[in-house]
């Protein structure tokens, strides 16, 4: 007995095709749709993170602003006490600029930019007489640092203008010993040397007279000494 099969018809085969390109296009689409969500999402992923850095800087900066802001306050209000200070000193400037200018003209004085008179004293150095005995003759002779002693001492008890010799000193003067005679900014002078001051003669002659003081060490330096209280003296300005 002989079995029939039914074979499949054109027709079922065309829709079989159709059916499988229609499968094969929707899962294309599906893998594509499903593709560009995701690339939808890391890219919005990616863009949210780059605007939370960007809003911690803008925060970071916000802070450091603020901190900065602070700091020049605090310096601001340093300065505003400055300038209620400087204004709180000059209600009494009247007083001040009097105390100033009088300071000005001690310091003139001093540099010998003004001529300067006054009481004062008036100090004698000598030689002392050759002393055959003596095997150097620079031990009975005035040195510079004899000038200097004597110097020292009027100037820290408050005299205000000196001269060697006649010759002003300032601030900037040089004094060198070359043998018998001693260098003042550049002027030789020979002994004796006569050393003027202005000043308190009841300050300055004591000053020099103090036990184991000027005065003595001069002396024991075999130099011969003379002091003089001035009632006038006049000095030129340099």
């Amino acid at each position: 007995m002989k079995k029939f099969q039914n074979r499949p018809t054109r027709s079922s085969v065309n829709k079989r095709i159709i059916f499988s390109l229609v499968c094969l296009v929707l899962g294309f689409i599906l893998a594509y749709s499903y593709s560009l969500s995701s690339s939808k999402k890391l890219s919005g992923q990616a863009s949210s993170s780059k605007y939370f850095e960007q809003e911690e800087q803008y925060r970071e900066d916000l802070i450091h602003q603020k901190e900065r802001n602070k700091e020049l306050t605090t310096e601001l209000e340093a300065r505003q006490q400055q300038v209620r200070e400087i204004e709180k000193s000059l209600s009494g400037s009247e007083e001040q600029y009097e105390n100033l200018i009088q300071e000005a003209e001690d310091l003139r004085l001093l540099l010998g930019l003004l001529p300067a008179t006054g009481k004062g004293v008036k100090i004698q150095l000598e030689d002392a007489e050759y002393n055959p005995s003596s095997v150097n003759p620079n031990d009975y002779i005035v040195h510079e640092s004899h000038v200097f002693q004597v110097l020292n001492e009027l100037k820290i008890s408050g005299s205000e203008a000196i001269t060697i010799n006649g010759q002003r000193l300032h601030a900037n003067s040089y004094i060198k010993c070359n043998g018998p005679v001693i260098t003042i900014d550049g002027e030789q002078f020979p002994a004796p040397f006569i050393i003027e001051a202005i000043g308190d003669p009841s300050v300055l002659v004591p000053s020099l007279q103090l036990a184991g003081g000027v005065l003595d060490q001069l002396v024991n330096d075999n130099i011969v000494v003379t002091i003089e209280e001035k009632s006038k003296i006049e000095m030129p300005a340099l």
